[in-house]
């Protein structure tokens, strides 16, 4: 291996081959290859692109970098990941309905960044809930309930975290092969059969036109078409907050709610089609997961899965158990009309200025801070009602607040379907 030919082939727009990729890569990871020659192969990749083959092959070294797990003993592994987004509490929904409806959901996820929520701090939220756990642990918690979700290993697909480092410091973040091979890396170390992805579009998601969205799902089922896999894409609407909470302990509320079919129509109605989409792809009926959810096993699912984990299971009983920052301020309406939009991106950047998410890699949140979303688009407000609800502890709160003033307009609204298109 030859590091400067192979940062030269891809500069020129050459295609590698899996073994050339291997070696320079796995170089890097052993410490051979620096990290200043690997900076400028992904700026070279950043500009050239690869063909479907390469990032293929990029995502199948990058995946065997690590441990990879093996779960095919277990009935029906399915996994979903969501592109990130706010408001985003689907797998707390999605997952426990998989379960219940026959599959096995052993899922491992990450922690939030900048104006999005990660899945593991929001249930980090539930007093006693614990997220790092060992391979045997792991497994044998898929084995005995189903459904486990942790923290991301460090094992699994360790040349992704370091690439991700480098890209994040060199402007090399927004590339298409290289973003798509960093999710289904983990989802093929993670081991699932059936992979539904959950790809957000709009204001809020780091996918902002239809377009750029409908390229990744379709690089992703690729990959995982050419590694064996079943994949299925959702491209769904992320203009507004899904559902009306944005935060941590006050999403794990809603997504209770959903369980109990208490929740607002958009999630349930996200999550109950992206466990149909599961379903189908894994040769189940998708009638199951409708039956899931409405005889309450997924609600009982969601339960054993928290006592597994060490989570206080009463919360399952009363959402209301969570608690939430004690200070509570409102945003109220200037004018009355119908509400035409409301910034899923502004929405979250409240939520971070509140303490609720990260700036930076490793930082402390606080569970408690968080935003109700109280009128949606289409939706009728009079002047002086409120509408948004704050939960927090006075940091950011005037920061928050511009936030949420700018986040919403009045006028028309334009409505549209919440899932946009299916790429399989």
């Amino acid at each position: 291996m030859n590091p400067v030919l192979f940062i030269q082939a891809k500069r020129d727009g050459l295609a590698h081959g899996e073994e050339e990729l291997r070696a320079f890569l796995m170089g890097y990871l052993g410490g051979e290859v620096p990290d200043y020659q690997v900076s400028a192969w992904l700026m070279a990749v950043f500009f050239r692109g690869m063909t479907e083959e390469e990032t293929l092959a990029l995502t199948r070294v990058m995946a065997h970098s690590g441990k990879v797990l093996d779960l095919s003993h277990l009935p029906h592994p399915v996994d979903k990941h969501s592109s990130g987004g706010v408001g985003d509490k689907t797998t707390l929904v999605v997952a426990p309905i998989l379960a219940a409806a026959g599959c096995t959901v052993a899922k491992m996820s990450g922690r939030g960044l900048a104006h999005t929520g990660g899945t593991i701090d929001k249930l980090e939220s539930i007093p006693g809930f614990r997220a790092e756990l060992s391979e045997e642990e792991f497994l044998r918690l898929a084995e005995r309930v189903g459904l486990v979700i942790a923290g991301q290993s460090p094992a699994l697909a360790p040349l992704d975290g370091k690439l991700y480092a480098l890209r994040d410091v060199t402007a090399t973040v927004e590339s298409l092969p290289l973003i798509a091979s960093s999710i289904m890396s983990k989802k093929l170390a993670a081991g699932a059969r059936t992979i539904v992805l959950d790809v957000k579009v709009g204001r809020g998601a780091f996918m902002k036109t239809r377009e750029e969205a409908r390229a990744l799902a379709r690089t992703m089922v690729a990959i995982g078409r050419g590694a064996g896999r079943r994949v299925r894409a959702v491209l769904s609407r992320m203009d507004a907050p899904l559902g009306r909470a944005v935060g941590n302990a006050i999403e794990v509320r809603e997504a209770l709610r959903t369980l109990r079919g208490e929740g607002p129509q958009d999630l349930s109605a996200l999550a109950l089609r992206l466990a149909e989409e599961a379903l189908e792809a894994e040769g189940l009926p998708p009638a199951l997961a409708r039956k899931a959810l409405e005889s309450g096993a997924a609600l009982e699912k969601f339960r054993a899965f928290l006592e597994a984990q060490g989570g206080d299971p009463r919360v399952v009983e009363d959402p209301d158990l969570l608690p939430l920052a004690p200070q509570v301020a409102e945003v109220r309406a200037e004018e009355a009309g119908e509400v035409a939009e409301v910034d899923a991106y502004r929405v979250g950047l409240a939520v971070l200025a509140l303490g609720g998410g990260r700036r930076k890699k490793g930082e402390a949140i606080d569970h408690g801070v968080g935003v109700e979303v109280l009128k949606k688009p289409g939706e009728r407000v009079e002047r002086g009602e409120p509408l948004f609800r704050v939960y927090h502890r006075q940091k950011g709160l005037e920061e928050a607040t511009l936030y949420l003033k700018n986040a919403l307009r009045l006028g028309p609204a334009e409505g549209g379907e919440l899932v946009l298109e299916v790429v399989v």
